[in-house]
């Protein structure tokens, strides 16, 4: 399993080094590689979490897909116009899958009390979760500074070494159980390794690449505080797979399980990281 995970996990993080150098290649400010990647997650991720919601509350898989891959095009829409704002168009596309939902629900209504209400909240809650929060992504990307590769870097890589390093840390070092109901595998031991690895990765692009302009100090604090919204949006996930009965959102990515499995700590830390750009 170990090997497994290792091998798969080098291979995304080639893939999202790839993507980064790709779009400043091809097409600078514009960022294809990525508009593409956000849509199949969108799309991919969708489809798994809608499969995870119990059949009677399950939402319109061609509902929540159309939604999140509307909520992520929006974050286009300046660079295709030339002009023009992301954030009313994604909350524009919030507000028509409001009402497609209804209306859907309205044509296949049975009279069977205690499903309706449930579908609807399935629906705005997969679309906010794997529409609305991969627009941090681009947001990132799209901001006006210098080296926003490396600042979406940061973002992905933050928490995913985060991840590993509480993996290994957990597997060798754990003893203490940190979330036995949620997250039985995660210890007290892990947490603390997997902030380190987070923080000397921060650390590590802030010394190379001047993206933290108080230096070491906010790359410090940037590597804890991103690295802890990994950790929330992992357990966040773990909370929906259990009270869904599941173990893995899918079984497509050898070691991991499935594509939601593997964004999850990173869904929670973009909007964070972007915050912090914005601010900083």
């Amino acid at each position: 399993m170990i090997r497994t995970r290792v091998l798969v996990g080098s291979v995304l993080a080639l893939a999202a080094g790839g993507i980064l150098v790709g779009d400043d290649h091809l097409a600078p400010g514009a960022f294809p590689c990525l508009f593409v990647c956000l849509l199949a997650l969108g799309v991919i991720a969708g489809r798994e979490l809608v499969a995870l919601f119990p059949a009677p509350i399950r939402p319109s898989e061609c509902l929540v897909v159309t939604g999140t891959s509307l909520c992520i095009a929006a974050n286009w829409f300046p660079v295709a116009f030339g002009s023009g704002s992301v954030w009313p168009l994604v909350v524009f596309t919030l507000a028509a899958t409001v009402i497609a939902a209804m209306l859907l629900e309205m044509y296949r209504y049975t009279g069977e009390p205690g499903v309706v209400v449930p579908r609807l909240g399935t629906t705005m809650f997969a679309v906010a979760y794997v529409g609305v929060l991969p627009c941090f992504f681009a947001q990132v990307r799209f901001l006006p500074r210098d080296h926003t590769a490396w600042l979406l870097a940061l973002t992905i890589f933050v928490p995913k070494c985060n991840d590993i390093a509480a993996f290994f840390t957990g597997t060798f070092l754990g003893k203490h159980k940190m979330t036995p109901l949620l997250s039985p595998k995660k210890t007290w031991e892990g947490l603390a390794g997997g902030f380190l690895g987070g923080v000397a990765v921060a650390v590590g692009v802030g010394a190379y690449v001047p993206v933290f302009p108080r230096g070491i100090a906010e790359a410090v604090a940037f590597g804890l505080v991103v690295g802890l919204a990994g950790v929330l949006g992992d357990l966040a996930e773990s909370l929906v797979k259990r009270d869904c009965q599941m173990k893995d959102a899918a079984k497509s990515i050898p070691g991991f399980g499935g594509l939601l499995d593997v964004v999850d700590a990173v869904l929670f830390a973009a909007p964070v990281a972007y915050l912090w750009f914005c601010w900083a």
